[in-house]
């Protein structure tokens, strides 16, 4: 897309997730067993095509990109959503395409582009992302996944493990799914354990390459929801020091104030620009991305929780009250900051 139809298709976007993804219907989704309003990811993918962006035409996509994808993972972001975007129309369907394998493209995309079905990527093993949590033995896996995004929800499962990658579905033989308890309230994560589980390899490339590339795109796409999310905060903050009265006049009027607003501008823009280079990056697989991506995991997620503290300041006694959002967003930053892991700045060669 070029950058004015990729600002309208953003703005289509935001005005549907503006219409049906307000406050009121986060805290009902974020309730129940689901995790969000799969009415909602049905407009989302219906209506708009999200799932369908970075999948090829001939798969039944609309042969977008990554980039595409990542803008409306900043736009869920934004307003908290928890529908499969980031864990199913993004890392599952970029799992698959880097698996180069045509069969299995042609067999699960389709599926994945219209959103009738959803994917989980099942990868972390109890200490994080640096290592697999299953093993893969003659086509059967072992062990379990930590962490998984709507590991309780997806019924297609693509295990990572160091032999390659593996396609499972949720109720297949030896399969455990437990729901995992998490600070953040809006995202379900699950724990998956694997015991003797028939699974299809997908593609013969390297799982090493495979694993540096998808947590590459697993950050990039973060940033993108950090940023989201980080905007709106400071959105939140504008508006409501506009209408506060104190001694006779908006409070957004003192020059206090005023300078760490400012402050909380700055952050969001530059972790904007950070985002959006991780993501051209990533989508180019440019020399730079490993460079780039890394850059953005840091910053972002530093700007996501410095400007998250500042709107609960900034609001007061209300923004720690459980009817405010502030505090879903300042839970949100935080466990961003886990989510993939943290890394190490990548050697320049």
């Amino acid at each position: 897309m070029s950058s004015n139809e990729l600002l309208e298709f953003r703005d289509s976007v935001r005005a549907l997730l503006d219409k049906h993804a307000n406050s009121a219907a986060l805290r009902t989704a974020m309730d129940t067993d689901l995790g969000y309003d799969p009415k909602l990811w049905a407009m989302l993918c219906e209506q708009v095509g999200v799932a369908a962006l970075a999948v090829p035409e001939e798969w039944g996509g609309a042969g977008a990109g990554l980039v595409e994808s990542l803008m409306v993972v900043g736009e869920v972001g934004r307003v908290l959503g928890s529908v499969p975007m980031l864990g199913s129309a993004v890392l599952g369907v970029q799992a698959v395409l880097l698996a180069e394998d045509d069969q299995a493209s042609a067999r699960l995309l389709p599926d994945l582009a219209d959103g009738s079905r959803t994917a989980a990527l099942c990868w972390a093993d109890a200490d994080g992302w640096d290592r697999a949590g299953v093993t893969a033995t003659d086509g059967k896996l072992d062990g379990t996944a930590h962490y998984v995004l709507h590991g309780a929800q997806a019924n297609l499962l693509l295990v990572l493990t160091d032999a390659g990658l593996f396609e499972t579905t949720a109720d297949a033989p030896g399969v455990t799914v437990t729901p995992t308890p998490a600070l953040d309230p809006t995202r379900k994560l699950a724990t998956l354990t694997f015991a003797d589980t028939p699974a299809t390899r997908l593609g013969t490339g390297d799982p090493a390459a495979l694993r540096t590339r998808l947590r590459e795109i697993a950050w990039a796409a973060l940033a993108a929801e950090q940023v989201g999310a980080a905007r709106r905060c400071l959105e939140l903050t504008v508006d409501y020091t506009a209408s506060r009265v104190q001694f006779g006049r908006p409070i957004g009027s003192f020059q206090a104030l005023k300078h760490r607003m400012a402050d909380m501008y700055v952050l969001v823009e530059s972790a904007d620009s950070a985002a959006q280079a991780a993501a051209h990056a990533v989508a180019e697989n440019s020399p730079s991305a490993a460079e780039d991506v890394w850059v953005a995991r840091k910053h972002c997620t530093e700007a996501f929780s410095a400007v998250a503290a500042e709107t609960i300041q900034l609001h007061g006694g209300i923004a720690i009250t459980w009817e405010h959002d502030a505090h879903l967003y300042f839970k949100r930053a935080h466990a961003t900051g886990e989510l993939f892991g943290t890394g190490r700045r990548p050697v320049a060669a």
